[in-house]
């Protein structure tokens, strides 16, 4: 999504373990996460732009992470069958060496379709549920799962790129474009 618009990046993963905090409300974990995880980056790399999010699955008050087994995510996919749920992500821009800081947060609801344990059984198996909260791909074929959403999709995808993308025109590191084929083009403000 980043490249659609012209941005150039390198992907640097944070050491910072996504975990709330005893009794810590949903929005501000996910806040607290998307800040500590670019703050962590920002650490090693003062001089550049960091961008960093995180997006969170909430059913209820119940956070739904990244399921670390197949039988964990079977068990989010049946809590989120012909319900509706909350889709979280927290984005922060920051560099380090001038205090540079922007922020945002996005909420989306998305309901999924009743599902049988057939289809469960059957999504799982595509392997998409791996590593994604809520053990679903809104992109991918975890699309088949969702009735309706109300609000951003991209948010849902983990990066609520309408938002983004006025942040990084806030900033200076993209802008319209003045010559090429895209809307926009890397700026290298701020880089």
């Amino acid at each position: 999504m980043l490249r659609a618009i012209g941005v150039r990046f390198r992907v640097v993963p944070s050491r910072i373990e996504e975990v709330p905090r005893p009794g810590e409300p949903p929005l501000r974990f996910v806040r607290r996460a998307a800040r500590e995880k670019g703050e962590e980056v920002a650490s090693r790399h003062p001089d550049a732009m960091v961008l960093s999010a995180d997006t969170i699955v909430v059913a209820g008050r119940r956070i739904l992470g990244k399921p670390s087994t197949r039988r964990e995510a079977e068990r989010m996919l049946f809590l989120l069958a012909g319900r509706e749920h909350l889709v979280h992500t927290a984005v922060c821009l920051l560099r380090q060496v001038d205090g540079y800081r922007d922020r945002l947060c996005m909420t989306s609801r998305v309901r999924f379709r009743s599902l049988t344990r057939e289809e469960i059984a059957a999504y799982l198996r595509t392997g998409e549920s791996d590593d994604k909260a809520g053990a679903y791909a809104a992109q991918g074929a975890g699309t088949l799962l969702i009735d309706r959403i109300r609000g951003s999709f991209t948010n849902v995808v983990g990066l609520p790129m309408t938002q983004t993308l006025a942040m990084l025109l806030r900033s200076g590191l993209v802008r319209v474009s003045r010559k090429g084929p895209g809307w926009y083009e890397f700026a290298g403000k701020g880089t």
